[in-house]
């Protein structure tokens, strides 16, 4: 079972990731949108840590949806907004239980993504973070390691699609060849369970 300790692990091994990955997310925004998105998330993991720490949530419900909040209030662009919602959501779906199933976390996470590709307007194959977040909860059922295996996955096969939401979809045929920022930093989010689950 899942308790606040692992979730507060999660987004603390997600913000060393987004750290360690940050340059390679901006080099990836680059050449479609605005080269800020590794900066951006850098800022507001660090955010979610520094308030976690604070506040100390006491359910897995809560800490996701501490971290969703921060994150909408500390993130510019879309991204913010994005993964605000990915989180809240998700946190709102697992209630007020004090530990929850690895089932009800891939269960809470689908209705966190169906709420991103709702506010979003992305469907899988439009070179958005759902690329890589749609695999990753559809394997999360598995295991963590399937779940990240194919959220990187998902991430590598956005780079030959043609962007058709978010500020890359504005570059049209150019858009295609390049990895799309947000699947990177989606595939990094849940690499990072695994890490939090000591595997």
């Amino acid at each position: 079972m899942l308790d606040a300790d692992f979730f507060r692990r999660w987004m603390a091994a997600t913000a060393v990731s987004v750290e360690r990955g940050a340059e390679r997310l901006t080099a990836l925004d680059s050449p479609i949108g605005d080269a800020d998105h590794g900066s951006n998330l850098q800022r507001g993991f660090r955010a979610v840590v520094a308030v976690l720490e604070k506040e100390a949530p006491g359910t897995p419900g809560a800490v996701l949806t501490l971290a969703g909040r921060q994150l909408i209030s500390t993130v510019g662009g879309a991204s913010g907004p994005l993964y605000g919602t990915l989180l809240r959501r998700t946190g709102k779906a697992l209630g007020d239980a004090a530990e929850v199933g690895e089932q009800d976390l891939a269960e809470a996470l689908r209705t966190g993504v169906d709420a991103v590709m709702q506010l979003g307007g992305a469907a899988p194959g439009d070179k958005t973070m759902i690329d890589a977040l749609v695999p990753a909860v559809a394997a999360l059922g598995d295991s963590f390691a399937a779940a990240r295996a194919a959220a990187e996955e998902g991430a590598l096969a956005t780079t030959p699609l043609r962007a058709r939401k978010g500020r890359a979809s504005y570059l049209g045929e150019r858009s295609v060849g390049h990895q799309d920022p947000g699947a990177a930093s989606s595939a990094l989010l849940i690499a990072a369970l695994t890490e939090a689950a000591g595997e």
